[in-house]
């Protein structure tokens, strides 16, 4: 039998590295343009926690990368395997309602935090976006920033460097980067113990001068953006480290 969880470790450490001048596309050739779309899930009536929705991205995306079907569906591997091999582009999204109901269909993983949802999706060109996921908005994605309590100090960290300001969306994407990287960095049984337990970690965003701090943590994972939206290419937005 399979070790499916093997497996998707294995391919992602082969192909992933925090290195991004280490991938490409061709404009020319649209299907080397890939991303994963994420689903945030905002109700206007009841909106989540910005935190939450961030620690609920975060597992989402290392849950897509490490999932079952990584070994058994080939549509799955292949769009992970296109994704892994290109520049790693992800576009947050808005969904609400029977929105948020209907992408719930197209092949991807859906986690919670506190109640805060999020769904991330099996990469794509982004010429192939499935229809219900094209149709939700990548604007009104914004939440406030809010006051989380202490961190569980038993379960990895993510952290971001809040002089940035960065949106909600573009937030989302570095902590889905954060949480895939160190699921890259660590060896098979450590991603297995934390795969069982369902990924769990937390999300923080911390002044300027401690986000430095934290990226100088022996083993820290560190996140450089491409630079395409929001920040500088090659800016540090996101830092991930273990207890």
């Amino acid at each position: 039998m399979t070790d499916s969880l093997a497996f998707a470790h294995a391919l992602l450490v082969e192909r992933v590295s925090s290195d991004r001048h280490a991938r490409s596309e061709d404009p020319a050739d649209p299907d080397t343009v890939q991303a994963m779309q994420i689903a945030l899930h905002v109700p206007k009536s009841d909106p989540p926690h910005r935190t939450d929705l961030l620690e609920a991205t975060a597992r989402a995306v290392v849950s897509v990368c490490l999932a079952e079907e990584v070994a058994t569906d080939e549509a799955w591997r292949t769009g992970l395997e296109d994704w892994y091999d290109h520049l790693i582009r992800k576009v947050a999204r808005r969904a609400r309602n029977k929105a948020w109901d209907d992408v719930q269909a197209v092949p991807g993983i859906t986690m919670s935090a506190a109640g805060a949802q999020a769904r991330a999706f099996v990469p794509t060109a982004v010429s192939r976006v499935p229809d219900a996921v094209r149709k939700l908005q990548i604007q009104g994605t914004e939440l406030p920033a809010d006051a989380p309590g202490p961190v569980d100090p038993d379960v990895p960290t993510i952290v971001i460097d809040a002089g940035l300001a960065m949106t909600t969306g573009k937030a989302a994407a570095q902590v889905g980067h954060a949480s895939m990287l160190l699921a890259a960095d660590r060896d098979l049984e450590w991603v297995r113990g934390w795969a069982e337990k369902g990924f769990p970690l937390n999300v923080r965003e911390i002044p300027t001068s401690q986000f430095e701090e934290c990226s100088n943590r022996p083993g820290a994972v560190q996140v450089r953006d491409g630079g395409y939206t929001e920040v500088a290419p090659g800016t540090l937005t996101a830092v991930a480290y273990a207890p």
